[in-house]
């Protein structure tokens, strides 16, 4: 049965003026009762594509864009679990996009993303309200499934970041100070020496273009010295030990 081509235009529902009134609809309600929030790619730099990861991910681009934060009680997930290895904090969140004003503040910016059509699972939400900071796990977007014809939005699926000394360097203070505070690199870390002077655990291995290590070594077998305190000579070593007992375990010969 035909649809109705007062109300359909071509292969969607709607006309383009609706979709865009729409659009902008969605858009306003996000500006009045979302909260603004860091979108933050990931930059892969050795890519594992065995375990399809990257160790050493980067971090250095920040998109301040409206999202509202469908979770009005408070976070998801899990919550605070408290295990054997210390605190665990699973926090779950929902973050509501509109798809508008992704084309037009981030990927029309000439950076650097995994996708190009939408933002891509592994890049981070940085929400400074309560200073923490997500990680995409999954985008939804067919949901609303194509309102007059159209995506208006994306829903990212959001889980609370696991920092493993990846490279935060976005221009944004507070949230590149989480890396000062948290990494494990050795170029961030100092202790203090001797002479109350500090340095970096990678400058360890050599001060003042010294090595710490200055000790010789050799690596060739040296004869082997059979003389003791215990033992003088091999013939007093021969009389205690009998080297001629085949199994001194047991009784068979």
């Amino acid at each position: 049965m035909p649809t109705n081509f007062y109300f359909q235009s071509g292969e969607t529902s709607g006309t383009t003026s609706e979709q865009r009134l729409v659009e902008d609809l969605v858009i306003e309600s996000l500006k009045i009762y979302g909260h603004d929030v860091y979108y933050i790619p990931r930059t892969i730099v050795n890519r594992d594509f065995i375990f399809d990861e990257d160790a050493i991910s980067q971090y250095t681009q920040a998109y301040p864009l409206e999202m509202y934060l469908e979770n009005v009680d408070g976070f998801e997930g899990e919550g605070d679990l408290f295990t054997k290895f210390g605190i665990e904090i699973r926090d779950q969140a929902t973050f509501v996009l509109a798809k508008r004003r992704w084309e037009e503040l981030v990927d029309t910016s000439g950076g650097t993303f995994q996708l190009e059509a939408r933002p891509a699972e592994g890049d981070l939400l940085f929400f400074a309200k309560t200073g923490s900071i997500f990680e995409i796990k999954y985008v939804e977007f067919q949901n609303p499934f194509y309102q007059l014809g159209k995506i208006y939005v994306f829903r990212l699926q959001c889980e609370l970041f696991e920092y493993s000394s990846e490279t935060f360097d976005t221009g944004i203070a507070e949230f590149d100070a989480l890396e000062d505070s948290n990494t494990l690199l050795n170029s961030s870390h100092r202790i203090l020496l001797q002479d109350s002077t500090s340095t970096v655990v990678s400058a360890l291995l050599s001060i003042d273009n010294k090595p710490i290590i200055s000790q010789s070594y050799a690596n060739i077998l040296e004869t082997e010295n059979i003389d003791s305190d215990d033992f003088e000579t091999l013939n007093d070593l021969e009389d205690i030990l009998d080297f001629s007992e085949v199994n001194p375990f047991g009784e068979l010969g």
